[in-house]
């Protein structure tokens, strides 16, 4: 009788020739019916009507209820860098495998961030609406390379942001509690670092202790001339805060790529200095091919032949 493999994150290349290996060794492969993150019970339907012993996972909640409803499971490759959608306590209480891609996504999540990072700064979204709108201002921006860059993590994704930014003309900052990088300034806490920056770009993962990393005293802190930049994990940004802020013009743009509820339909849309992408960071397809690979081979280390 065949085995399952259930690939749960959306958009998966499903012609990935590892696909065929494990089908050969006599797996069977279920996928995300949905192209969109799964819900809580979608997920474990899924697993549960395939029985599924392993599974590729994006960011649906993996919760100790997915786990109770699926004692069949053994296997979770995370394809992608974090953990925080993985109740990582009843994983390892049950003694199921698990693994991430940190590596892999970081490319494409530093040149998203740096790309909304410039747009902002330049005012592109602003020039392109005008545009459409049949009104032609050319508008002032500000260079990126002629300003401070304030990294919040530097991590896989910070500290490409931090070499590219350098190579640029930046100025780079950053705040860490694991990281002491002497090429860089570093800052002690969040809000000092805010205070010197002109972009403020967070990368950490979300938890309690990062929840809200960036609230009202940051947003304040890093004044008028601001940007806010959010290409890591919804919730780290207080997003009621950043809209007053944007409102009252107490920051000068903001640019998100996560948001605390997905899809996002909140009143951030309102704003022209805004820009708002759809949790696209790994979406390089190049970068994207290479994850899945990677999110493949760890569930095959796994795994033991049909």
């Amino acid at each position: 009788m065949a085995r399952t493999l259930a690939i749960t994150t959306s958009g998966f290349y499903m012609a990935n020739p590892l696909l065929r290996d494990l089908e050969a060794e006599g797996w069977s492969i279920v996928r995300n019916p949905f192209g969109r993150k799964m819900t809580e019970d979608e997920v474990s339907e899924l697993l549960q009507e395939s029985g599924a012993e392993a599974m590729v996972a994006g960011v649906e909640p993996l919760t100790e209820r997915v786990f109770v409803e699926n004692p069949q499971l053994r296997v979770i490759s995370r394809c992608g860098s974090g953990l925080d959608s993985v109740d990582v306590a009843a994983v390892e209480a049950r003694g199921i495998a698990l693994s991430r891609t940190p590596e892999a996504p970081a490319e494409a999540v530093a040149e998203l961030t740096i790309s909304l990072a410039i747009s902002v700064l330049r005012r592109v979204g602003e020039a392109d609406r005008l545009i459409r709108d049949g009104q032609w201002h050319a508008l002032m921006g500000r260079s990126y390379g002629r300003s401070r860059i304030g990294i919040v993590g530097l991590g896989h994704v910070g500290s490409r942001v931090a070499k590219v930014s350098v190579a640029l003309g930046s100025e780079v900052g950053y705040t860490d509690l694991h990281v002491d990088n002497p090429a860089y300034e570093r800052f002690d806490d969040v809000e000092k670092l805010a205070e010197w920056a002109d972009v403020l770009t967070i990368h950490l993962p979300h938890d309690e202790d990062t929840h809200n990393t960036v609230n009202e005293e940051i947003l304040n802190a890093l004044g008028p001339g601001g940007v806010v930049i959010n290409t890591a994990r919804g919730g780290l940004v207080d997003e009621e805060a950043l809209y007053r802020a944007l409102r009252d013009g107490r920051i000068a743009g903001a640019a998100l790529d996560v948001f605390a509820e997905e899809p996002y339909h909140g009143p951030l849309t309102e704003f022209p200095n805004v820009l708002l992408t759809c949790h696209m960071g790994s979406y390089a397809k190049q970068v994207r091919a290479a994850m899945e690979t990677e999110a493949l081979r760890n569930a095959m280390n796994h795994l033991d032949p049909a």
